[in-house]
């Protein structure tokens, strides 16, 4: 099966690496710098929970022709670099594409890809439950087991969900398929903005934030204020065990912080300040709509501002 992987980062990359040796035929489209790394070293990549190093050899382009064809698409990219890609994506004959990563606009961009396109495009959004960092000569994988996306459509079932199937059939890796994708996406950067501003308080140093109790409890407190804005705004919570959890276990939603910001782990993992702060601008819209006292988030980024001057 002929597979694109749009995006040469960390996840991509590891993305690519599932479905190399799944037997697929893989290219990656990759610029500059890390183009050439593929090409002339191969995909390198560290995985380091399971402490072992692979190499695989893939097809690199550094641009997506129109008239290229591909069986699917997977655009692996941050937030904020989706805009830039939809006009390449609307004029490219490929009818299958999953937009895999952080997500708000899930919507807008199926209506652009379906209304800019001549080709008629199937949309599905996906996050992959893993991480990672790059390093000088290779990308670190962070992840548990084989890996795991989690992936849906936003008008019902997945309609190339066979090609899906197909695609990681020789592999370990699991698919979720979830039927309320744009809701589980807006849930999941609840947590995420959360404690990446706990994190971007104390300078990345993990040791530091593990120590804060204060400072965590805070945090917990702005993502129960977060989920409050969905359910006024009218989305669900999904899944409803990560809020449930959050709510009723805070003082073991603590400790287990508090052990995840110890483990080499938490400091394996890049963030990525422009696309955290992009999310943040938009909970913010989500929050001024809700209208509703959010007084943990509001300390917390006030803290944010007074450490690091970010608004």
């Amino acid at each position: 099966m002929r597979i694109l992987i749009y995006g040469a980062g960390v996840l991509g990359s590891y993305l690519a690496h599932v479905l190399v040796r799944g037997g697929n035929d893989v290219t990656m489209l990759a610029r500059g710098k890390r183009a050439e790394e593929l090409k002339q070293d191969g995909l390198v990549i560290r995985h380091h929970i399971q402490r072992k190093t692979t190499v695989d050899r893939t097809h690199v382009i550094e641009s997506l022709a129109d008239h290229d064809s591909y069986d699917l698409i997977f655009v692996v990219m941050k937030y904020t670099d989706f805009p830039a890609i939809l006009p390449i994506l609307a004029k490219n004959r490929s009818r299958n594409i999953i937009l895999v990563g952080n997500n708000t606009d899930a919507h807008q961009m199926e209506e652009y890809l379906q209304t800019h396109s001549d080709t008629s495009k199937h949309i599905a959004f996906g996050f992959q439950v893993s991480g990672g960092r790059r390093e000088k000569d290779r990308m670190v994988a962070v992840r548990f087991g084989a890996g795991e996306m989690v992936i849906g459509g936003l008008n019902g079932d997945i309609p190339f969900k066979a090609v899906l199937d197909q695609a990681f059939a020789k592999t370990k890796y699991k698919l979720t398929y979830h039927d309320q994708m744009d809701a589980w996406l807006k849930n999941h950067i609840i947590p995420i903005l959360g404690l990446n501003i706990a994190t971007r308080i104390h300078g990345g140093q993990m040791n530091k934030v593990a120590r804060d109790t204060k400072l965590l409890r805070l945090a917990i407190e702005a993502v129960d204020e977060g989920f409050q804005v969905l359910e006024t705004l009218g989305y669900p919570l999904v899944p409803a065990k990560q809020a449930q959890f959050i709510r009723n276990r805070k003082s073991m939603m603590l400790v287990l912080l508090k052990i995840y910001h110890r483990l080499s782990v938490s400091r394996m993992i890049d963030g990525n300040f422009s696309e955290i702060e992009a999310l943040t601008r938009v909970f913010n819209d989500w929050k001024n709509e809700a209208s509703i006292p959010t007084p943990a988030w509001d300390q917390l980024q006030q803290l944010l501002k007074d450490k690091t001057g970010a608004v």
